[in-house]
């Protein structure tokens, strides 16, 4: 389970431009759910919102100032507080404890039709396109993995229906061979850093792990040709500048930000 996903219906804070802090590197990708001024976010590579916190005229400035802007949806479960939850609650395959979520039933045609119906209304607000959640549930290991042909399947008539719009598959590296047509970028959470949510800490991975996840990125990158992009965690200066460190050798656009995704991210000393 990706960490981004759980900080989606958080009530949105609002916050200004001062957020940014000038003494430090700026990410090259913003991922914020939390409800920002529009024209707080500058000069960013990619930008990936919560659709819902923002209007046409909001996201056309965001447009303006930033070279592509996504809206997030996940494709593989429901939250409880999300608009689309009472429609889909009897289209689902079990709650997933740690996420207060339930699991998509893609094989129902219910589901489907309400997924493309979110995301006709998402894009029509005039997002570049989407930043697709949970891809991750569907390979071999994931608790959706017997729905693989069927997040295919959606994904396939995503792109039949919006062959202009771009994609950025979350995670799922196992499904790269049979996605690549369809998407147009890769996100991976935590390569250079990790969060442990029991004692709410941030910490850098060790470096074997780092360095066996680099190569298998790189391998992707130049066998697919798509874009990949890193999200990392960090709530210090120092944590900041030693995941920058890892991760400016590698040439991905990253995000390096605060674990509540609801704000443009700051560090502490």
């Amino acid at each position: 389970m990706q960490l981004i996903k759980i900080f989606l219906y958080i009530l949105p804070s609002i916050l200004t431009s001062s957020s940014l802090q000038s003494n430090i590197k700026k990410s090259t990708v913003l991922v914020c759910y939390g409800k920002v001024k529009p024209e707080s976010i500058k000069g960013y590579s990619y930008v990936i919102l919560e659709s819902l916190n923002y209007s046409s005229k909001e996201i056309k400035i965001i447009k303006s100032q930033n070279s592509k802007v996504f809206a997030y949806i996940s494709l593989g479960e429901v939250n409880i507080h999300a608009p689309h939850y009472k429609m889909l609650k009897k289209h689902t395959l079990g709650k997933n404890q740690n996420w207060d979520s339930y699991y998509l039933n893609l094989k129902s045609n219910k589901t489907q039709e309400t997924l493309l119906s979110i995301v006709d209304e998402t894009l029509s607000k005039g997002f570049d396109g989407l930043f697709l959640d949970n891809i991750d549930n569907f390979t071999i290991f994931g608790p959706q993995k017997e729905q693989k042909k069927d997040l295919i399947n959606v994904l396939k008539k995503i792109k039949e229906i919006y062959p202009k719009k771009e994609f950025i598959q979350n995670a799922g590296l196992d499904l790269i061979p049979e996605t690549a047509s369809y998407i147009n970028a890769i996100v991976v959470e935590s390569v250079a850093s990790g969060y442990i949510f029991k004692d709410k800490s941030y910490n850098l991975r060790n470096n074997s792990e780092f360095n066996n996840q680099l190569i298998r990125l790189n391998s992707i990158r130049e066998s697919t040709k798509i874009p990949i992009i890193l999200i990392e965690y960090a709530d210090s200066k120092k944590l900041f500048n030693q995941i920058i460190e890892r991760i400016e050798p590698s040439k991905f656009d990253y995000f390096i930000g605060n674990i509540d995704l609801q704000s443009i991210p700051k560090f502490k000393e």
